[in-house]
């Protein structure tokens, strides 16, 4: 009987979650947040943040390193793009292969190590990976200047040229651009939770936690570790291919900025602020950091003289002075104070201050409902 009530209870979350994630353009508008190319950047790196929890929230192994993946996800999708087409379903498919052989390759190799060790591999593995798409492989990624489609590329089979514009990713003459890119990124987005959300109630997602719990008890017990945390890397791996495919698919240009210790420090960020180990903090944690970076990276010296006018002049100044060093280019700085902020007081991240506050409403619920039922003096 639990175990049915459980599985009603993970059916009907699931189905909450995928509804609001279709609604997103409707409930997020009155923040400013309902525009396509922002929703993207939500749904791509939900999906991101998604695939690095089930490493780390799951097993406890922190990889500094999974830009790399999002790197040859990109690179993938681009060159799908350019030998095959402009469908985004191929390069979806060829990403995730691409980058799930290279997470065994690399996991392989890492999780001969664990904790710093292991961290400390992952991410030279990524600026390796990084330094050979800036120089050494210049043939292949085209360097800092990046990989594009070109009209004079293959494009098997799809010989079609546009007139004028960029070359577009379009499927069943959708253009993956707008709304339509978002809809696209979104259901493989509910299709990513899915998932995850079968890994973590299975026997599989079981053995993961062991695995964070003591994996020294786990071994003595006969039980050999490798193969459930390689397991757990390259899943975790293709999801970062499927997100690096998915920015190429609504903007088909791959660099190697992706695969800079920068974004594998992101995605860390996104999934710590959010709640490691739970299915929904990463999401949030994900859609936080951008929509603060699509907010605070927008204000100037400009819009903060515009906001504080009303501040005599010699107040004014300082202030704008002050508060500029946590906008625009340093919005990074007011990033590091909320992660500061959320670290210190609520170590399980957003979940945990959700949990906190549901708690904080049933004991008010269950006083008062005492306070009603007890008899009059």
């Amino acid at each position: 009987m639990n175990s049915k009530t459980s599985s009603i209870r993970d059916i009907v979350f699931f189905l909450v979650f995928a509804a609001a994630v279709l609604t997103m353009p409707l409930w997020l508008a009155p923040i400013g947040a309902g525009y396509p190319d922002l929703l993207q950047k939500f749904a791509i790196y939900g999906l991101f943040a998604t695939g690095f929890n089930l490493l780390f929230g799951l097993t406890g192994y922190l990889s500094f390193g999974h830009a790399a993946f999002l790197g040859v996800g990109s690179y993938t999708a681009v060159w799908t793009f350019k030998l095959l087409g402009m469908n985004p379903i191929p390069a979806v498919i060829a990403a995730i292969v691409a980058s799930g052989i290279f997470a065994l390759a690399i996991g392989y190799v890492s999780l001969r190590r664990s904790g710093i060790y292991f961290s400390i591999l992952t991410l030279a593995f990524a600026q390796m990976c990084y330094n050979l798409a800036y120089s050494v492989l210049t043939p292949i990624t085209n360097g800092e200047t990046g990989l594009r489609v070109l009209e004079t590329d293959p494009r098997i089979f799809d010989s079609t040229t546009r007139a004028e514009g960029p070359l577009i990713s379009s499927i069943f003459g959708y253009d993956m651009t707008g709304y339509s890119g978002f809809y696209f990124c979104a259901v493989l987005l509910i299709i990513g939770f899915f998932i995850a959300q079968r890994i973590f109630r299975s026997p599989f997602g079981t053995m993961l936690r062991a695995v964070k719990s003591n994996q020294n008890r786990m071994t003595y017990t006969g039980l050999n570790p490798r193969p459930y945390t390689l397991a757990a890397f390259v899943i975790s791996g293709m999801y970062a291919g499927l997100a690096g495919a998915l920015l190429c698919i609504t903007d088909p240009l791959a660099g190697a900025e992706r695969m800079q210790w920068t974004a594998s420090g992101e995605v860390v960020l996104m999934t710590i602020l959010g709640g490691a180990g739970t299915l929904l903090g990463p999401i949030l944690g994900a859609g936080l950091i951008k929509y603060f970076e699509n907010i605070f990276s927008a204000f100037n010296d400009q819009t903060l003289h515009s906001i504080f006018g009303f501040l005599p002049d010699f107040i004014e100044t300082p202030v704008v002075a002050i508060t500029s060093l946590f906008v625009g280019e340093g919005w990074h700085l007011t990033l590091g104070v909320l992660f500061m902020l959320i670290v210190i007081f609520l170590p399980g991240g957003i979940m945990e201050g959700l949990a906190r506050i549901g708690r904080l409403f049933k004991r008010l619920g269950g006083s008062a409902k005492k306070s009603e039922t007890a008899p009059a003096e």
